[in-house]
């Protein structure tokens, strides 16, 4: 069963814990990872971007000249795409982006993400986590003391609002709750930095 070290605000190792094996410990599936996060990334699109054709645009309703005698080349509208203003060629019209995935696969790439985390020991399990108000100052502290060199996921077991306020103006630290835990955010932070109750919330949350 896979441990990790849990460590107090001061950066310090204070005891160990035992990751749940099949959470921590599942074989990590690059392939469902980026089907989920695609899946994810594409389900955000709003697919409502519109333009207009040429049946579409306003004007046109007469030929702008007469067909031939002019010396100027034959136009029957100015709706056409050749004329500014007329119609888009091929331009996108509202659509739905989103892409089915089975609950059970989603669910293999977080674990397969989450392994990850541990494997390359970028998971730190802190015994608690506060702060006395909500200061940015205060956050980078608790950073720097946990020796976090780079961008950080914070996960918490319900919600703190000092905690998020000290957090939300740094812009390599996150905060979030467990039950919003999703592939992306596990991807794009480098560390993830959870507290001994959330850790039991992830469990109790994604456990088999």
């Amino acid at each position: 069963m896979p441990q990790a070290s849990v460590y107090n605000m001061a950066g310090e190792i204070v005891d160990k814990v035992e990751l749940a094996e099949d959470i921590f410990g599942v074989e990590i599936n690059p392939a469902v990872m980026h089907q989920a996060l695609t899946r994810q990334q594409a389900n955000a699109r709003q697919g409502t971007a519109d333009t207009k054709k040429r049946g579409e645009v306003s004007g046109g309703g007469s030929k702008p000249w007469r067909q031939k005698g002019t010396g100027r080349a034959r136009q029957g509208s100015t709706r056409s795409p050749l004329w500014k203003g007329g119609g888009v060629v091929f331009g996108p019209h509202p659509r739905q982006y989103t892409q089915a995935m089975p609950r059970q696969a989603r669910r293999l790439a977080l674990k397969s993400a989450l392994t990850a985390k541990a494997v390359e020991q970028r998971l730190i399990v802190v015994d608690e986590l506060r702060v006395s108000a909500p200061k940015t100052k205060e956050m980078v502290a608790i950073l720097e003391q946990l020796a976090i060199p780079s961008s950080a996921l914070i996960l918490l077991a319900e919600r703190d609002e000092d905690l998020e306020k000290a957090a939300r103006n740094l812009p390599l630290v996150k905060t979030l709750p467990v039950q919003a835990l999703n592939l992306a955010d596990l991807l794009r932070y480098d560390y993830l930095v959870v507290p001994k109750a959330a850790l039991a919330a992830i469990e109790e949350t994604f456990g088999d």
